[in-house]
């Protein structure tokens, strides 16, 4: 039955205006959105079928196939998106810090905390915690899976890379440094989002992680 207000009959969705020559590449980006915008609405991957998200363009669900094959193509380009994001965001921040390496390692921990905070869904689905794509039944590689998230953690490694070589922190291996680093803020931002009355200053333990791991000098 048709849905009923006061103000009369609710206007059926309108279709998505169909894309001009050329355009192919809006459309998937308009897909790729949809997929995220989901996903924040649900929390869940499994909401996002090839039919949810056609029906959130406003489009056939045949049409998703020309730009991809399946659902866990999707999923990666939005989860590739996000991590594309998170990297500008840490070159944005290490370029507002200025030249002092210590200020630029703090800028980059507390935006990659204070991303995770403002975008709990998609965060959770870029570091596995919702999504964990079973190779072998979908068009994913293993490539796809490794390379996620590489350009992000090079920020962190290369802003250790200076704070070292400026004499600011005592770190032999950066690379591996960053690693443990960030397993570190990851554990914060996990553990953030699933108590729900967080009874630490998130800052403060931020800092101290700094601190202990890299061995930062006292200015």
């Amino acid at each position: 039955m048709e849905k009923t207000s006061a103000a009369g009959p609710a206007a059926p969705k309108r279709a998505r205006a169909r894309n001009r020559r050329g355009e192919g590449s809006r459309l998937r980006e308009d897909i790729i959105s949809a997929a995220a915008e989901l996903l924040d609405e649900t929390g869940d991957e499994h909401a996002i079928t090839l039919r949810s998200v056609a029906r959130k363009v406003g489009i056939a669900a045949p049409s998703i196939y020309p730009h991809f094959p399946d659902q866990p193509a999707i999923m990666l380009a939005v989860v590739q998106r996000e991590f594309a994001e998170l990297e500008t965001l840490l070159r944005s921040v290490v370029q507002e810090a200025g030249g002092d390496p210590r200020e630029q390692l703090y800028a980059v921990c507390r935006s990659y905390l204070a991303f995770a905070k403002s975008h709990p869904e998609r965060y959770r689905t870029m570091f596995g915690g919702l999504w964990m794509p079973t190779l072998g039944d979908n068009s994913l590689t293993e490539e796809d899976l490794v390379s996620l998230g590489s350009t992000a953690i090079q920020v962190l490694v290369d802003v250790l890379t200076d704070c070292a070589a400026a004499g600011q922190c005592a770190i032999s291996d950066p690379a591996l440094d960053a690693i443990t680093l960030w397993l570190s803020m990851h554990g914060l931002a996990h553990q953030r989002a699933v108590i729900r009355a967080f009874p630490w200053s998130e800052e403060s333990i931020a800092d101290s992680i700094i601190t202990r791991i890299t061995r930062l000098k006292d200015a």
